[in-house]
């Protein structure tokens, strides 16, 4: 489990858990997109309808995947 902290809509300082291949998943979705981390977490905060942010990280990254999935 890698802790992170991270800045939501540059002014809420927070920390996600998220096991480490989850955190290099975030990361490269990130990179993909042209965004920081704080920037993409920010989106998934306020998309998110799980009242806990790491769990709403989670379901965007497997979401993301199974749509790269599809393209293919």
């Amino acid at each position: 489990m890698r802790k992170r902290s991270v800045i939501i809509a540059n002014r809420h300082n927070t920390s996600i858990s998220l096991e480490e291949e989850f955190m290099q998943e975030l990361e490269n979705i990130a990179l993909a997109q042209h965004k920081t981390i704080n920037q993409l977490v920010t989106e998934i905060d306020s998309a998110r309808t799980s009242p806990n942010l790491s769990s709403a990280i989670r379901i965007y990254i497997l979401e993301y995947i199974k749509q790269k999935n599809t393209e293919h």
